[in-house]
């Protein structure tokens, strides 16, 4: 057997070996992340969903004119907020997010008018050479969320909306559900929903504010698409080092086989090499007795 074929399979355990401790090195790194993560979200869930609840109770009490955040308009100016990461290496994460964004755009936004504020680098050059519009990226921050982040993009849609450039905000992001598991979620931002009655002719009490209803949204509302956005940030990124996690693992257990299975061929190349070089000194020493004997 040809040595060189023996060098190439050599250099190419090599590099699956330095390519096996990057991938093995990752995983650990984004499983100590995750757990970070969780606890984050874990955090924020509750804060998050009461102030959903109570806003969506307020809402259905009051009348739609009494705070801009709270109109519900017909028009056709929609925005999403789509969240993915700023790097790769994260299996489908990122390409579910853009997926479930472009089949909400072409089923459900079709003939209005749409924008786009893109949160994570992947979507954001996935969705620049496509035709829909992006008014703002902000690039770079999904590696360690801030909320300082979620409080500038929650200002700007919320001044937009109030100022009836905008209809619609829709948030689309990966829910973490577990550290194998992430649902692409578009959920409505803005207006604020009302809840539905359960019953036919349901009427809902009304509250006793302690101060005028107009203070207490304008000190609620902003501070409400602040917190939705910032939970679906921490959504993505515990998601994300959940989806990265599992990627690095399957491949370390590729690149472990790769390495049995190469460096298996290498010995069965030896073998067979070792067995014709003694297969060739048996029959010249053969040949040799044969030929004193004559």
């Amino acid at each position: 057997m040809p040595s060189g074929n023996l060098i190439d399979l050599r250099r190419r355990v090599r590099s699956v070996k330095n390519i096996h401790q990057i991938t093995r090195a990752m995983k650990f790194v984004s499983a100590s992340k995750l757990r970070r993560a969780q606890d984050r979200v874990f955090s924020a869930r509750p804060y998050a969903n009461r102030m959903l609840a109570v806003l969506n109770s307020l809402a259905t009490r009051v009348e739609s004119s009494s705070h801009p955040l709270l109109a519900e308009r017909d028009g056709e100016q929609i925005m999403l907020i789509v969240i993915t990461s700023d790097k790769g290496l994260c299996g489908a994460f990122n390409s579910n997010v853009i997926r479930g964004a472009a089949r909400y755009i072409e089923k459900d936004a079709v003939n209005r008018e749409l924008s786009l504020t893109m949160v994570g680098r992947k979507g954001y050059d996935w969705f620049k050479s496509r035709p829909w519009p992006i008014k703002h990226q902000y690039l770079n921050i999904m590696s360690r969320v801030d909320y300082q982040y979620a409080q500038e993009i929650g200002r700007t849609v919320s001044q937009y909306y109030a100022e009836s450039q905008l209809d619609a905000v829709y948030l689309v992001y990966n829910e973490f559900a577990s550290v194998t598991s992430q649902n692409v979620v578009v959920e409505p931002l803005l207006p604020i929903r009302r809840l539905e009655p359960a019953v036919e002719n349901e009427t809902f009490l009304d509250y006793i504010y302690e101060q005028p209803p107009a203070v207490i949204f304008d000190n609620l509302l902003p501070k409400h698409v602040e917190t939705q956005i910032f939970r679906a940030m921490l959504e993505s990124e515990a998601a994300e080092q959940g989806a990265r996690m599992t990627a690095m693992e399957a491949a370390t257990s590729n690149a472990e086989e790769m390495i049995d299975a190469v460096t298996l061929q290498i010995n069965r190349m030896r073998q067979a090499s070792i067995t014709t070089e003694i297969i060739e000194i048996v029959s010249g020493a053969n040949a040799l007795q044969e030929a004193r004997s004559k």
